[in-house]
């Protein structure tokens, strides 16, 4: 068995930023519409929730970056964070070779100024 993990953390002014001088283009160069829809559906919190996201697609390849054999193979909409039925956090993996991967967790914070996302793989 391998074990990989990759964490990361970015202030969310940063992404509020981005999103509030690049609009539309930012948000669809790197999110999905489920997560736009997702983060737009928290109203006054939605830069937390854009921000942790940024933060786990950065730690998803770090994880996964031992997989790749160019390292520009991938896009920022190649991973997608969505919930479950819990509310609990799920990555999903598009366009990469998933192949021996046996499971993927992932972990999202935030807070007042951070978010930070932590992502683990566990493959044969």
């Amino acid at each position: 068995m391998k074990v990989t993990c990759g964490t990361d953390i970015i202030e969310i002014q940063r992404i509020k930023e981005s999103i509030n001088d690049l609009g539309e283009h930012f948000l669809k160069r790197v999110f999905t519409g489920k997560e736009i829809e997702f983060c737009e559906s928290k109203k006054n919190q939605k830069y937390e929730h854009y921000a942790a996201r940024f933060a786990a697609k950065e730690a998803a390849f770090k994880a996964i970056s031992w997989k790749l054999n160019d390292k520009y193979s991938v896009t920022w909409k190649d991973f997608e964070v969505e919930n479950d039925k819990d509310g609990r956090p799920i990555l999903n993996m598009y366009n990469i070779d998933l192949k021996n991967i046996e499971s993927i967790d992932i972990s999202l914070s935030h807070c007042k100024e951070y978010a930070i996302a932590n992502v683990v793989i566990l493959s044969k």
